[in-house]
Formats: structure tokens, sequence, C-alpha cells
């Protein structure tokens, strides 16, 4: 972790605090909301082309007029990726329900900080436990990085010596962003479907 904090620190200097975790560590909390997007004219997102689940190529401007949830994460997670993906859906889902209008708003994004293991193939299954919406990207390692980079979100892989197997040490953050692309909030994946649909709700106009 030696590694992603120096990193961490790079980031912070640009004025944006980056929540590190590692893939079975506690989560922090979401601060209240401004009366405006709290994340408003922060430098976070940008361009990108990466592969859904399905092998076709897509890039930000796919996604121009929706409002997009994004998380990074990885398939082969063993706990705290699942469970804030299940959070972050069901939160959506209780927001659409309460608005019909807004599925057709708001669109789920997952980009995995694994491209070795995360293929589309793995994706597809993996997206479909959580939301019939929910797109997942991959790419290769270095389309990865990119996004990851324009995004604040830093990771890396944690292998033992002599195991093939390893976990993904990585930022933990949802983010909202708006039909332009522009960051709004970060959704409290912690807290409650409630508090996540809530906060949805408050900036998705």
């Amino acid at each position: 972790m030696n590694n992603i904090a120096n990193k961490a620190k790079m980031i912070l200097s640009a004025g944006f605090l980056a929540l590190l975790v590692a893939c079975n560590a506690t989560p922090a909390g979401n601060g209240s909301a401004d009366a405006e997007p709290p994340l408003a004219g922060a430098q976070i997102g940008g361009t990108f082309t990466l592969t859904n689940q399905d092998g076709v190529k897509m890039s930000q401007d796919d996604f121009k007029g929706k409002y997009r949830i994004i998380y990074f994460g990885y398939s082969y997670c063993p706990d705290v990726c699942p469970i804030d993906l299940s959070n972050l859906m069901l939160g959506l889902k209780l927001a659409e329900k309460g608005d019909a209008v807004l599925a057709e708003k708001v669109q789920p994004i997952f980009i995995t900080v694994d491209p070795e293991r995360d293929t589309p193939a793995v994706l597809k299954q993996y997206v479909s436990a959580f939301h019939p919406r929910l797109i997942g990207l991959t790419g290769t390692p270095e389309e990865i990085a990119a996004a990851a980079k324009k995004y604040l979100i830093i990771y890396d892989i944690r292998k033992d010596e002599g195991s093939s197997e390893y976990l993904v040490d990585h930022s933990r953050q949802a983010y909202l962003f708006g039909p332009e692309g522009e960051p709004l909030a970060l959704l409290p994946f912690d807290g409650t479907p409630e508090d996540i649909a809530d906060e949805i709700t408050r900036w998705v106009k």
C-alpha cells in the first residue's frame, strides 16, 4: 500500500481527496450535499475508449446526454466491490421506482481495474447480477490506466510471491456525473439504498 499512498499524495496536491482502501477495508462516509453539486468544477473525468461486456468499443461520447454513475472495481474482488455495487444498484432501482423517467436519464457504468481477468465475457456475467442496464467496461492495461487517471482512481496489484492469485487495491469511489460528463457528487455507496436514491434524485433533473 506504500506505493498507493505516495500516489495519493500527488492527487491531494491537485486538490482532491482520493479514498483508498484495500478490497477488504472499511469504507468512509460521504459528506452532506451543498446547494450546488459538491463536485461542481472539479477536474474529474474525461474521454476514454474502452470495451463493453458485448465486445463493443465505447467512448465517453456514447453517454452524452445521460447522467452517469461510475464505479471502478473488479469482478474478482472478494467482498467490498459486490457489496458496493449491490448497494448502488439497489439505490438506483429505488430512485427509478419513484420516478419512471429517471431510468431513461441515468446510465450506471462499472469500469474494471483488472483487465487481465475481467474480459468482456466475465464482465457480462458479473454486471448482469446487479442491474439490467449496468454497463461493464474493460480494455487493455494502458486504456484502463488512462481512464483511471482521469477519474482519480489509483489501483495496485497485490500478489503473493509464488502465487498466481492476486487482489487489487484501489480507490473506492462512486461518482455521479451530469449529462455533459461534468462531475456532480459522490454517491454514499456505504450508506443505505435509500441514502443513495436520495442523492441520485437530488441531482438528476
